[in-house]
């Protein structure tokens, strides 16, 4: 399935009138603030969101997964989901492989269909977490931290390919996110864990291309719960401070302890100019991989005040933006279309904060003001503006009503079965 250009057009015509009836009225109370509408409305159109291709089915649980037809079961088909995003907001221009989930078997026809649907190739992710098919060693105790020098081996081979798949499909970074931990006390050396990841890490960095990134993501727990190797923010910038200026920390929002202050650390890797990128998803108890402000829209907002504020005051490169979700309930690309426009309407919220006014406060110790100057822009209705620059762009005003309106899961239920379901996952 292709959304059309005139399909656009004909979910919007309903909607025109009352969407430029509160467009008009937020425009105004955003020009008395001395805001500039068109350069907000051109950052919201640059912002792009990668769509992960684990994230097109159901990803379920470990109890169960309950798919609702229509899945994508090949990379193409992949491809084109993500295409029927990007045409209903406008938003979502790349797709981030996971391999070996996706790998592509025609590289021609791969590239040919992302092009079909103005589809590009973000950032590519290794899976040593689980072991593949015909791998004569496990993972079970771990990969690159493994002690048996043999498996970290086919763990660093493996980061290979998946930097060789992503030269071909035009993608820049490598992100790499390790599972090696252990679950018991004394189950292995904490040091040596931890040397023998940065050797293996040292290994793969050498094979990046010279203009490439390695991501290297963190998690606290899961699936051991003594300890993970790579366990915080500190682990990964240290680990990236010692591979070399092509090494990142990429920031998964669901990566983290309860209440930490993740907006901090967000801060600090761009003072170090170290922040690679963003795995967006929401949570309420741990790494809940939930639809993107569901639980936490205002921690959303305080992460993208320092996003905007560091995008000025640092030199830290434009990071990479992608989302990371896994949804049992949800029909999968309702959630991404609600999880993109979560996100841009926190980065809308953060762009209009009076920056000025708030060092300000800051210098003058006013915590109240400060306070004010924040929840201020978090509290004023952006969603008009988000609209009304994916209106410019040729999208659709209300993507998850014209989603229904032109019935894309029923469509692809009819073109690809109620059994089809999602590779990989």
């Amino acid at each position: 399935m292709k959304i059309t250009a005139d399909q656009i057009q004909s979910t919007n015509k309903p909607r025109e009138v009352s969407h430029a009836r509160e467009f008009n009225f937020l425009a105004e109370t955003l020009e008395k603030k001395g805001l500039n509408l068109e350069q907000l409305i051109q950052k919201l159109q640059d912002f792009q969101i990668a769509i992960p291709s684990w994230a097109l089915g159901t990803g379920g649980t470990r109890f169960g997964r309950f798919s609702g037809g229509g899945e994508p079961a090949t990379l193409i088909q992949k491809i084109q989901d993500i295409g029927i995003l990007h045409a209903l907001n406008r938003s979502s221009d790349c797709v981030s492989l996971h391999i070996p989930w996706d790998i592509p078997q025609d590289y021609d026809a791969i590239l040919q269909a992302a092009a079909e649907v103005e589809i590009g190739f973000d950032a590519v992710n290794s899976n040593t977490f689980q072991d593949q098919a015909g791998q004569s060693l496990s993972y079970k105790f771990g990969s690159l931290a493994n002690q048996d020098q043999n498996i970290r081996e086919i763990a660093i081979e493996h980061n290979k390919e998946v930097i060789r798949i992503g030269e071909k499909l035009g993608s820049k970074a490598l992100t790499v996110w390790l599972a090696d931990g252990s679950s018991f006390p004394g189950q292995h050396s904490f040091r040596k864990a931890l040397q023998n990841t940065h050797e293996c890490l040292q290994e793969i960095y050498q094979d990046l291309p010279i203009d490439w990134k390695m991501l290297i993501e963190y998690k606290p727990y899961e699936p051991y719960f003594y300890s993970t190797v790579i366990q915080d923010w500190g682990t990964s910038f240290l680990l990236a401070n010692k591979l070399g200026d092509k090494a990142y920390t990429l920031v998964d929002l669901g990566h983290h302890l309860p209440n930490t202050n993740i907006e901090q650390i967000v801060a600090n890797l761009m003072t170090e100019g170290k922040l690679g990128g963003f795995h967006f998803n929401d949570s309420k108890y741990g790494d809940d991989d939930l639809t993107v402000g569901s639980i936490k829209p205002y921690q959303l907002f305080l992460i993208f005040n320092e996003l905007v504020a560091g995008f000025e005051e640092t030199s830290n490169p434009a990071p990479a933006w992608m989302i990371d979700a896994s949804h049992n309930l949800k029909d999968p690309l309702e959630d991404l279309l609600q999880s993109v426009e979560a996100i841009k309407l926190a980065y809308a919220q953060a762009l209009i904060v009076d920056q000025n006014s708030l060092h300000a406060a800051q210098a003058s110790h006013d915590v109240s003001m400060a306070q004010e100057i924040l929840q201020e822009a978090f509290r004023t209705d952006l969603r008009p503006l988000v609209r009304e620059s994916i209106r410019q762009s040729g999208g659709t005003i209300s993507p998850i009503q014209a989603y229904r309106d032109l019935k894309v899961r029923e469509t692809l239920i009819k073109e690809r079965g109620l059994d089809s379901k999602a590779s990989g996952l």
